[in-house]
């Protein structure tokens, strides 16, 4: 990839002036590290974020931070309800692009105080292709431990420890940090082989589904037993029930169940080697997970005859494909991916239809339970609901949603009566009726209990008639709904060569927006802050996207860690941008956005302008057209206004313009493409 002339000027400008940088933020002069980009942060010394982190929280609150039995407490740990999550600016994280959990505290040094909340993506063991999404198991995920840490702090000798640790960090700096939580498991996961009866179940020969039959876990526990029976026991010494009602009873329980199929949670290799063995056993057998869906009509399935959707693995057994039967524009199928059981079948499943009257309340409690332990143990403050625009009952959205009505907005209420302020950010799109989900997002949205959404103006091109109608849309969302959409940047799942056109232009203009506009929360995914601009595919390993999973062949294999972008002129513009944020944020936290120029949803105006009403004396002009504004353009002002003091643009970082104005308007001229302005009003 090219490198620009910026990029090297800040490498170079950081040899020089870093030290210095370092110290204004650890004397508490600047709320983030200036000048440190992404890439240069996360191969910091550790040694010097200790020190930096020791003057800035000062020695005793890093040593508390530091210590894996200690809770260092939330920053938001006053609060009472969760509704501040519908005003923060949040960042998300896919460790594996940056290796550790450590590396996150050394990436957020980068982040200004007015991007105040993380998101790590998925955090467990993975399964398939080593799909973060696709849990293979409630352990934390080995690769994500830091050697480094480990030797600065040898107390911090596991994974479990390393992440509390860095959660207590983050929080003493400012940070809320959440988790992920997933409706879905790896098919063979080690949670469906202890609990198979939590998950539907197939039985295939070749290209033809056999028996979905609603009790066919039954069979796959007798298949499980017998294999138990013929390998023995990895619990070595210690006896385990031999009737199945009994080792699947809830006095055994799922943490002996598990140490029983498969070792101990440190006998990592151990572990592999059992649940390989034991899904070979289920393979020969014919058993399978019922793999997961998403969209209308969500349900009825068959083998995909195509012979591209037949493959061999390693070890000589065929996989195949599935399909939905009668599918529709969205529907999909998630072969890697099982969906936990929540409800009964009607008719046995005879025609794939769901009882939704029937709540299997063992597994709600089941997955509540889980996450609600995981909460607890690293302290995290909000969830990210993986696929909240699930919704599958063919009538829509119940006038009277019960507490099993949706399972992600189940573990949100569960964990808040310990944690009142836990927060629910939903992945949905805000699709149209019926499209990714039967009847409506939004209210299906508010039914579950989510606090805010994705959305998705992260793949539309900025100013696009499409982009300008859902930023509107958005904004009438805000205002008439329960559920508050982000104003979304750059998503992880959208950082993807099929999706390069969306930040080719206006990539300042999202920052912006998505900082200074407190009508929306905002969310921006990692590595967009250097992000190159493609014309062409780049090598894989540029994309954050393709580091979710892990192939080692394909079109999806990446080899080497993540490569950073070298947009320097970005990152230049972002800086200032936040910088600039610096000074006003303080002043425009929790304030009420009054529009000067709304975006105009026909797409014709794209020029928006607004002021905060508790801080009226400033005006943000952004031009989202890819050319500059054709003519001299007015926009009415509040009453009184006598001049505007051009104070930024993040055009030119010399940006001064006095404008007095008549009759309360201000005239603007020589508006640039994506150009983001900032006036005090006088």
């Amino acid at each position: 990839m090219s490198t620009d002339q910026t990029y090297i000027d800040f490498q170079s400008a950081w040899m020089t002036n870093g030290t210095n940088q370092l110290r204004a933020y650890a004397q508490q002069q600047t709320n983030f590290v200036h000048g440190l980009m992404p890439e240069q942060a996360v191969q910091l010394s550790g040694q010097k974020v200790l020190e930096t982190l020791a003057q800035r929280l000062g020695v005793n609150a890093l040593t508390t931070a530091l210590n894996a039995g200690a809770t260092f407490p939330s920053p938001i740990a006053d609060q009472t309800k969760p509704s501040w999550i519908k005003r923060v600016n949040m960042v998300g994280i896919n460790v594996r692009t940056i290796q550790s959990f450590w590396n996150v505290v050394k990436y957020a040094l980068t982040l200004p105080a007015s991007q105040s909340s993380i998101h790590l993506l998925p955090m467990w063991e993975p399964g398939v292709v080593s799909s973060l999404y696709g849990m293979a198991s409630w352990n934390i995920n080995p690769e994500f431990f830091s050697q480094e840490l480990y030797h600065l702090v040898p107390q911090l000798n596991t994974v479990e420890k390393q992440l509390k640790v860095v959660v207590n960090l983050l929080h003493a700096m400012g940070k809320t940090v959440g988790m992920d939580v997933i409706p879905h498991a790896d098919r063979y996961a080690e949670m469906v082989l202890a609990q198979p009866h939590y998950f539907e179940w197939l039985q295939r020969k070749d290209d033809k589904i056999l028996d979905h039959s609603a009790n066919l876990h039954e069979k796959v526990q007798g298949a499980i037993m017998s294999w138990l029976i013929r390998n023995g026991s990895a619990d070595f010494g210690k006896p385990y029930p031999k009737e199945i009602a009994d080792f699947y009873g809830s006095a055994y329980g799922e943490e002996a169940r598990l140490h029983t199929l498969f070792g101990q949670p440190e006998q990592y290799q151990q572990r592999q080697d059992r649940r390989a063995s034991l899904v070979d056993w289920l393979y020969r057998l014919g058993y399978e997970p019922v793999p997961a869906t998403m969209a209308p009509p969500y349900r009825g399935l068959e083998v995909d005859p195509d012979p591209a959707a037949r493959v061999i693995d390693f070890a000589g057994r065929e996989w195949r494909d599935y399909r939905i039967t009668k599918p529709e524009k969205m529907s999909r199928v998630f072969g890697p991916l099982s969906r936990f059981k929540f409800y009964e079948r009607l008719d046995d499943n005879r025609d794939w239809a769901i009882d939704f009257t029937q709540p299997r309340t063992a597994v709600w409690a089941y997955f509540c339970q889980h996450y609600a332990n995981i909460q607890a143990a690293y302290n995290l403050d909000f969830m990210r609901g993986d696929m909240s625009h699930v919704q599958m009952r063919p009538e829509g959205v119940p006038a009277t949603p019960d507490a099993y009505y949706d399972p992600l907005g189940a573990v949100k209420e569960y964990i808040r009566k310990r944690v009142p302020y836990f927060g629910y950010f939903a992945e949905s799109f805000l699709a149209p009726p019926n499209v990714m989900a039967y009847g409506d997002e939004v209210a299906h949205l508010e039914a579950s209990k989510a606090d805010t959404t994705l959305g998705d103006l992260q793949s539309m091109v900025v100013g696009s008639a499409e982009f300008m109608d859902n930023f509107h849309r958005y904004l009438t969302i805000a205002r008439e709904h329960a559920v508050t959409p982000n104003f979304t940047i750059m998503t992880g799942d959208k950082d993807d060569p099929r999706f390069d056109l969306f930040y080719r232009h206006g990539n300042a203009a999202r920052l912006f927006i998505g900082l200074f506009l407190t009508a929306l929360p905002s969310y921006q995914g990692l590595g967009f802050e250097q992000r190159d601009i493609h014309y062409e595919p780049a090598p894989n390993e540029h994309y954050t996207k393709l580091y979710v999973f892990h192939l080692d062949e394909g079109p999806k294999a990446t080899s080497g860690p993540y490569q950073w972008g070298k947009n320097g002129a970005l990152f230049e513009q972002l800086s200032r941008i936040r910088t600039f944020g610096e000074q006003l944020f303080p002043k425009m936290e929790d304030s009420t956005t009054h529009w000067i120029q709304a975006p105009d949803p026909s797409g014709q105006d794209v020029l928006i302008a607004w002021i905060q009403e508790a801080s009226p004396n400033y005006l943000f002009i952004v031009n989202l057209a890819e050319t500059p504004l054709p003519k001299p353009r007015s926009l009415a002002l509040p009453a009184g206004t006598q001049q505007a003091l051009g104070i930024f643009s993040s055009w030119t970082a010399d940006f001064q313009e006095n404008i007095l104005t008549h009759s309360d308007e201000i005239i603007l001229l020589d508006l640039q493409p994506g150009e983001c302005r900032c006036y005090e009003l006088k």
